[in-house]
């Protein structure tokens, strides 16, 4: 291969890098109208457990399609409630993938139950339904998929699978607000369905999550976990001029404040802009960088519409002269916050001590994971940010190339 010339020299090893200053992989986007949504609420009698809260859960109910939602005070907490809400208990089996954050797999462990992994598909590393079959017990009592990246799971055969063996489907969306799954809402299709309003994500609260489920009882459960326990809240019982109040299950302090209750009502209203600029950003990717050799692009399947939370890029480590922690280095030198997403839950210290996990239990995930490599998506990005990462990528795949 070619030397290549000074003009073309990775920063890392000296060049000018691409950009002058950082640009993070994920990042919010705040304005004057949700800071004045706050504003309005911290001049208000309520700052939490108050009038905004209904107001958010109703205007994201109807948003994607949905019965009820239910606000929690991160997509953590949500899926603790969710899991509380199946009644998981010590000695029941819950799927799920590893390729994801831990919070899905830990929500089953907060319950007392098991987590058991199965492996991804090659194409989207979504869940394979097949492997849920194949890991399908008398112990097992849901299953929680997750739309990986903002690209829906393969619902219908879960789901197809979860109505033959009476199991609840719990789809973590965590990534996936605004997503259509063959022509459904993304929030509207599974037993319960687990949002997170993290500043990364397509809409912020600062910090929050939310379930949307058709099951008034599965509603009126989480509502009682996130308070306490505690059927009602303080607004509730100065409105009646009362006092007395009843704790009648276990639960925590999950609320999500009215504060940020106004964020996302505001945040909600752009939420339609944000999809369409991170699917801009998306086929701006596609178009800039199918042509590098030894680059495999995020799969879309033809029944999807993504919402595209993560843009995920692999490689062929046989077309490269580098690893991915080498690849990694160089392109942040380049001022591309670029992350990885995720390391296989099983392989974490924690699973490993206490379930045994040795690697090479989930090939398919564990594979991906050496080769991820998360680009900046985010709606705030202009084009010439997007124009940026690609000319670093083409130069770092480029100059590490055989």
């Amino acid at each position: 291969m070619a030397k290549k010339s000074i003009e073309g020299m990775l920063a890392i090893n000296g060049g000018r890098p691409v950009r002058s200053t950082l640009l993070p992989y994920g990042h919010q986007m705040i304005d004057d109208e949700d800071i004045a949504a706050v504003v309005q609420v911290l001049k208000s009698d309520w700052i939490t457990t108050g009038p905004k809260v209904a107001e958010f859960e109703e205007a994201f109910a109807a948003l994607v399609g949905s019965k009820y939602a239910v606000s929690l005070s991160s997509g953590t907490a949500a899926l603790h409630a969710a899991a509380y809400a199946t009644g998981l208990e010590s000695g029941d089996e819950v799927i799920t993938t590893p390729m994801t954050f831990c919070a899905t797999a830990n929500c089953t462990l907060y319950r007392g139950a098991t987590p058991v992994f199965a492996d991804v598909s090659a194409d989207t590393l979504n869940i394979d339904p097949n492997e849920i079959v194949a890991r399908i017990t008398n112990k097992t009592k849901a299953i929680i998929p997750v739309d990986f990246a903002g690209h829906p799971a393969d619902l219908d055969p879960i789901l197809e699978l979860a109505e033959e063996r009476s199991l609840i489907v719990i789809e973590d969306a965590c990534h996936a607000l605004g997503a259509e799954y063959k022509g459904q809402s993304v929030g509207s299709i599974c037993d319960m369905t687990v949002f997170s309003f993290h500043p990364v994500k397509h809409i912020t609260t600062g910090e929050g999550g939310m379930v949307s489920t058709d099951d008034e009882e599965k509603a009126a459960r989480m509502r009682r976990f996130r308070n306490h326990g505690i059927a009602g809240d303080a607004r509730q019982r100065q409105a009646k001029g009362q006092w007395y109040y009843e704790m009648a299950d276990l639960g925590y302090n999950y609320r999500l404040t009215d504060i940020g209750c106004a964020l996302g009502l505001s945040q909600m209203r752009k939420l339609e802009g944000n999809l369409s600029r991170r699917r801009r950003i998306a086929d701006l990717y596609r178009a800039g960088l199918k042509d590098i050799p030894g680059i495999i692009l995020p799969a879309v399947r033809n029944d999807v519409l993504p919402a595209w939370h993560l843009y995920p890029i692999r490689f062929n480590p046989s077309s490269f002269r580098a690893s991915r922690a080498d690849i990694f280095a160089a392109l942040r030198a380049e001022n591309i916050g670029v992350n990885v997403h995720y390391i296989p839950v099983h392989t974490h210290p924690y699973y490993r001590q206490r379930f045994g996990y040795k690697g090479g239990e989930y090939p398919v995930a564990e594979a991906a994971y050496e080769t991820l490599i998360s680009l900046p998506m985010f709606h705030a990005m202009s084009d010439e940010d997007v124009q940026d990462v690609i000319e670093a990528v083409e130069r770092v795949f480029r100059w590490y190339s055989k």
